[in-house]
């Protein structure tokens, strides 16, 4: 390039040329063996781009010519107006999935097409492929960008809706398409258990400790969130009725998942009622000698509520010690809903215990795992082998003469095949292993 006579070299600056007639600035930038290019009208802009370009091309008339908001522009609006709705453990999720789409914010909502997506995706599976990454992860390496990609459509679906941006977004339609996810793959996500079964829940709870056994307990018995009964109120306990409602939860957020704030309704914004079983009874009535005039909480360490960092700990240290092949908190609720969807018969039940609105969810909570495949093939068998004796089948006379007739021919096609040496009788085998 800076053999070319309309262009001279930036003095004191790597791979940078300023065009002679138009003063228009050239810059290049090569990554994992690949030279990228751009024009730029300012020497300040060539020299960004070569800082912080990252491999997806672009180039800086694209935010020019356009008159849309870029993606940044549209992200920070939606935090600022949509953000004050969602938990703040939502917002924390939402704010570390659009990270990585921090390269290309710059770029306007309109020139974020399905093919730049392509190259966004690109970039980040060869990197997150990259063998120094995947030996630094380990199995905690990224599978796949499906959560990042999820993200974006919703900041879009955001967009479309939104009253600040209804002209400009009329006529855009989501950039995200089917394709996308299968070229974000990256890796498989590994198999994890995550139903617990009854006998292995029972296991679990006697290696916790007895406030965290009480915890865990109810957790499985109200098939309920732990954010859920780590927030139940004393007041959303009726004795009398046998009803306890599952109404506050518990907000966790930080690096520490220290306890935040207590909101006032469950995740899908609706309450619910749980009966009070003589085993859950059994568990407030034990709490309750531990109930304190300035505490609401049931659950409660000297009065102040419960962090979901040490609900982790005692959670993780029951589930190594006790060898069960789970991990997490959520495996309780899992466990209930595909109880309930044994013992009640249906989705039905399922939704009784759990509380979803989408009948998808409660699917998906209590789908039947390998266990259950085992089960039911043995039973399916089983079934075979009963009808069979009391009915077995026999072929009818024209069926039998056909049989007999296959029979024959398979015969005479086996001693041909072994007088010409491509088959060994058993017999034979037999000998000349003796032998």
């Amino acid at each position: 390039m800076s053999r070319k006579k309309n262009y001279k070299k930036i003095p004191g600056v790597s791979a940078i040329w300023q065009h002679i007639g138009t003063k228009k600035y050239y810059a290049e930038k090569k990554i994992k063996r690949k030279t990228h290019s751009a024009t730029f009208n300012s020497l300040y802009e060539a020299k960004v781009w070569r800082k912080d370009f990252d491999g997806i091309s672009y180039t800086p008339e694209d935010e020019k010519i356009s008159q849309h908001s870029t993606l940044k522009q549209v992200w920070q609006k939606m935090q600022e107006i949509h953000f004050p709705l969602l938990a703040t453990s939502t917002k924390t999720i939402w704010k570390r999935r659009y990270r990585l789409w921090e390269n290309i914010e710059h770029l306007p909502m309109d020139k974020i097409t399905p093919s730049k997506v392509t190259k966004w995706i690109s970039y980040w599976v060869e990197k997150f492929k990259d063998e120094e990454y995947q030996r630094k992860r380990g199995k905690a390496g990224r599978c796949n960008l499906n959560n990042e990609l999820n993200i974006f459509v919703t900041i879009f679906n955001w967009y479309k809706e939104s009253e600040e941006f209804e002209k400009e977004a009329l006529y855009l339609t989501c950039p995200i398409k089917k394709k996308h996810k299968k070229l974000g793959f990256i890796k498989p996500v590994p198999v994890k258990k995550k139903q617990i079964d009854l006998e292995h829940a029972f296991l679990f709870f006697n290696f916790l400790r007895p406030l965290y056994r009480d915890l865990a307990k109810l957790q499985f018995f109200a098939a309920a969130r732990i954010s859920e009964i780590a927030g139940l109120q004393w007041e959303c306990v009726d004795f009398e009725n046998r009803r306890m409602l599952i109404k506050f939860t518990s907000i966790f957020g930080g690096s520490s998942k220290m306890f935040q704030e207590l909101k006032p309704f469950p995740k899908n914004r609706e309450p619910r009622v749980v009966y009070i079983t003589d085993e859950i009874l059994e568990i407030l009535k034990r709490m309750e000698a531990f109930k304190r005039d300035n505490c609401g909480f049931v659950f409660h360490v000297e009065g102040k509520p419960l962090n979901y960092g040490t609900i982790q700990v005692n959670y993780r240290g029951a589930q190594r010690k006790s060898g069960i092949p789970y991990t997490g908190t959520h495996i309780l609720r899992h466990g209930m809903a595909k109880l309930a969807r044994k013992v009640g018969g249906g989705l039905d039940a399922v939704v009784a215990m759990t509380g979803h609105k989408d009948i998808k969810l409660a699917d998906h909570y209590s789908k039947c795992d390998e266990t259950d495949q085992k089960e039911i093939s043995q039973k399916v068998m089983e079934h075979i082998s009963e009808q069979l004796k009391r009915s077995p089948v026999t072929p009818k006379k024209s069926e039998r003469k056909k049989l007999k007739q296959v029979q024959k021919e398979t015969h005479e096609h086996s001693e041909n095949s072994q007088a010409e040496g491509n088959v060994v009788s058993f017999e034979e085998f037999k000998r000349h292993r003796v032998c």
